[in-house]
């Protein structure tokens, strides 16, 4: 048990940048006049454009997110899921722990 809490703590100080949340894409319709986007026999919208989503302290953030930034920032989002994941794992692991120190069994009498 001790061991893998090392080794999941070694993982954690690896992750380098996160961010919490998800990419989505979305197609838009500009509004101008005689643009493709507008015609209506066959409309042609703008995008896709990548739009990240997440949840901070309570707040809902939705930001569109350049498209020379979508890599770096799906590499973000991968490690926050990993930082979740291990941050998981360590918990049960500490409960284990504190069961067995804190909450032994007792014998059958």
């Amino acid at each position: 048990m001790e061991a893998e809490i090392a080794e999941i703590q070694k993982k954690l100080c690896a992750l380098g940048p996160m961010h919490p949340g998800s990419i989505s894409y979305q197609h838009q319709r500009c509004g101008k006049k005689g643009c493709k986007c507008q015609d209506p026999d066959n409309p042609q919208p703008h995008g896709p454009y990548g739009k990240l989503s997440y949840v901070h302290r309570g707040t809902k953030v939705c930001r569109f997110v350049r498209a020379d930034c979508v890599e770096t920032i799906t590499t973000r989002l991968q490690a926050y899921k990993t930082f979740r994941k291990l941050t998981d794992r360590w918990i049960e692991l500490s409960v284990k722990r504190a069961q067995t120190e804190f909450f032994p069994r007792s014998k059958q009498q």
